[in-house]
């Protein structure tokens, strides 16, 4: 092999190495993210008239709960302080 084929050969092995590592980090990385945080809500299930439908063994109003993800507030930058920074 000439030295032109030996550099060739040797950056498509460099390459493939680097794609590997790049791909293993980036699952490991998805499996370290947490799972989101939920909470459970309830609504009291209501009759066509309007009124709470009454289960009849314990005599309290049905209720349809889902688990609901919490979502994080994230505070906004005023409109002025971005187009100062954006000047500079």
């Amino acid at each position: 092999m000439n030295e032109v084929q030996t550099k060739t050969v040797k950056f498509i092995a460099g390459l493939c190495v680097g794609l590997a590592l790049g791909f293993a980090f980036t699952k490991q990385a998805q499996a370290e993210e947490k799972k989101p945080e939920t909470r459970k809500v309830c609504v009291d299930v209501q009759g066509k008239d309007g009124k709470p439908v009454m289960d009849p063994k314990t005599n309290k109003p049905k209720q349809d709960c889902k688990e609901v993800k919490k979502h994080e507030k994230h505070e906004a930058t005023k409109i002025e302080d971005a187009k100062k920074d954006a000047k500079k």
